[in-house]
């Protein structure tokens, strides 16, 4: 009979010290609550996020709408800015915005991915921190001290050794010599563009290396043994692997050009006119925004929300061509 139930105890598992105790269903209960908490926590940091992103845009169009009702569609491709008769348009500001912001990232991303492929690659161990460190650094300057700089510094600077140089030889040139006409007094479209570019500069190298660095060193290594050179392996192996962080830093870079204001008012001329060449002054919706918010009432006040609306427009279009392009570049690769 002892040897039975000792069977019995060895064939049924489900003895009463394997079942769970009060102390222990206590502790999954609490373990649920708390689990729901956080994810109804979390939940709502998602929320307010996506609340304050609506609210901007809602009051952004809000206090836009006046000049959208009055001048519609026109109000785009509009030159006029006259704010004693309240006549305005968009054109000259967007132009002048999408200009600066192209010159500052054709300038810098080139620069950017040297300076990224350096840091990982070739750069010697013992360099490698302290010039990582001031590439940081330099992303950390405030833009007024970048406005300062162009103004002050660099203007007098472009003006003498860049400006007057490219408009004797190239000024002349047929098809590109409206390019370089113009006052050679160190501001205008493409000072902006420079000035922009040493701002964007430390973003998209700093992302860039972030990114670089985090390709497996067995795919390097393989490249490496199969007799790649380094450029290969960075075009081969590198890029394809962290396509995703490249462009993620290229747009942050690009966000940063279009939305900048100090240091683009110090050095762009704000001239309300379409620049003629890349000497010419401009202005762009941010340095619109900030030299005449203070003073502005009535229509003139609703055209400068009209014009942040439309600063909100380009730079949510060129997220979604980036994104579009990181879909593009998944399917293409058959992930």
């Amino acid at each position: 009979m002892p040897a039975t139930a000792t069977m019995n105890t060895s064939q049924n598992p489900s003895t009463s010290s394997d079942l769970p105790t009060a102390s222990m269903v206590a502790v999954a209960k609490k373990q649920r609550v708390q689990d729901a908490i956080f994810h109804r926590l979390t939940q709502t940091f998602s929320l307010l996020v996506l609340a304050a992103l609506v609210g901007i845009i809602v009051s952004l169009f809000v206090n836009a709408w006046p000049t959208f009702a009055k001048f519609g569609a026109h109000f785009l491709w509009y030159v006029e800015w006259d704010i004693v008769n309240d006549e305005f348009g968009a054109a000259i500001s967007m132009v002048g915005t999408v200009l600066s912001a192209g010159i500052a990232l054709l300038l810098a991303v080139p620069l950017a991915f040297g300076i990224a492929v350096f840091l990982t690659e070739t750069c010697p161990v013992w360099l490698r921190r302290p010039l990582g460190t001031a590439i940081e650094l330099l992303a950390a300057v405030p833009s007024i001290i970048y406005g300062m700089f162009g103004l002050f510094v660099f203007a007098p600077f472009y003006a003498d050794f860049m400006q007057v140089p490219l408009q004797n030889v190239l000024g002349g040139m047929p098809l590109i010599g409206w390019l370089f006409g113009g006052a050679t007094n160190g501001l205008g479209i493409l000072a902006a563009g420079i000035i922009l570019a040493f701002m964007v500069l430390p973003f998209v190298a700093a992302v860039m290396r972030d990114v670089f660095e985090i390709t497996p060193p067995i795919l390097r290594e393989s490249a490496y043994g199969l007799g790649c050179t380094t450029w290969e392996v960075v075009r081969k192996v590198v890029l394809p692997y962290t396509q995703k962080g490249v462009i993620g830093g290229i747009m942050l870079g690009l966000g940063r050009a279009l939305g900048e204001t100090m240091a683009v008012t110090f050095v762009i001329g704000n001239a309300n006119r379409l620049p003629t060449s890349l000497f010419s002054p401009g202005t762009s919706i941010a340095s619109v925004l900030a030299n005449e918010f203070g003073e502005a009432e009535g229509l003139h006040f609703n055209t400068l929300f009209a014009l942040g609306f439309l600063l909100f427009c380009i730079t949510f279009v060129v997220l979604a061509v980036a994104k579009l392009l990181i879909i593009r570049a998944e399917k293409a690769k058959g992930t």
